[in-house]
């Protein structure tokens, strides 16, 4: 199983959101490192929902249930989506100030590469994330 972090914002769509839908197609990212991420999840794998702009921190784990497919919202037919579903609610939202805080995330997609929807998200990252949302 990959990690990943996915970023909405939450007067678009937020975590309450999925959790009242259930489901829903990933879409409307066109950063090309974005959709190489989306290309690559499977079934099965986790991401961190982010709430981004508003709120700045990771509130929820949603479970990838489709891999990719054209973006129905793409007009172009060139980027991805993927469908995913809600797995849990944070026991504890983690800040992107808490995140910057942590010395141990100096290299963390989220920190470097803070304009980047879809991040990759390694287990030691992973890890520490569910730590710091006392979740583990």
């Amino acid at each position: 199983m990959a990690y990943w972090l996915i970023k909405s914002e939450p007067h678009k769509y937020s975590w309450q959101d999925l959790m009242r839908d259930g489901r829903t197609v990933w879409d409307g990212v066109r950063n090309h490192t974005a959709a190489i991420n989306l290309r690559t999840m499977k079934v099965g794998d986790q991401a961190l929902f982010y709430h981004s702009n508003e709120g700045k921190e990771a509130v929820g784990i949603v479970g990838i249930v489709r891999e990719h497919y054209l973006d129905p919202s793409d007009e172009a037919k060139r980027f991805p989506a993927v469908d995913v579903t809600p797995v849990k609610t944070l026991a504890n939202p983690v800040t992107l100030a808490a995140i910057k805080a942590d010395p141990f995330f100096v290299e963390f997609d989220l920190v470097r590469q803070s304009r980047l929807s879809v991040a990759s998200v390694g287990q030691a990252h992973w890890d520490r994330m569910m730590k710091m949302a006392d979740d583990v």
